[in-house]
């Protein structure tokens, strides 16, 4: 439950530093982002998963491009499921989804370290 917890925050946090970084990406008030860091989360978890297995040929072909596809429509499914979330532009969805990569990325690394430190035990 902690890890789904933290994945929400997660995906929040990125929401919110694309919505700092591309003025085509506006999303308003607190209730916009728990909603869409929850779609965003529920989207990666199980219907991406489920796309990317039946678009693998496309995505073999492509050498990895229709991904790309699939990542905006997991944000695209945020932004429609989400009340004050809109993202006007090819390019802010592509920028939104590297901002949400990278701060995923960056969020989950720094959580895995401090459950490792917390796990290892102390030699001294």
């Amino acid at each position: 439950m902690s890890r789904l917890l933290t994945g929400w925050l997660i995906n929040g946090a990125a929401l919110w530093v694309a919505n700092a970084l591309f003025s085509g990406l506006r999303i308003h008030g607190w209730w916009a982002y728990i909603i869409g860091a929850a779609v965003l989360g529920i989207a990666n978890a199980f219907i991406k998963p489920l796309l990317t297995l039946i678009t693998l040929p496309l995505i073999i072909l492509t050498l990895g491009l229709f991904r790309l596809v699939i990542n905006i429509a997991m944000v695209a499914l945020a932004e429609w499921v989400a009340p004050n979330f809109s993202i006007d532009g090819f390019w802010t969805y592509v920028g939104t989804i590297v901002i949400i990569w990278l701060v995923n990325w960056l969020g989950h690394s720094l959580v895995d370290e401090l459950e490792s430190s917390r796990r290892r035990p102390s030699l001294v």
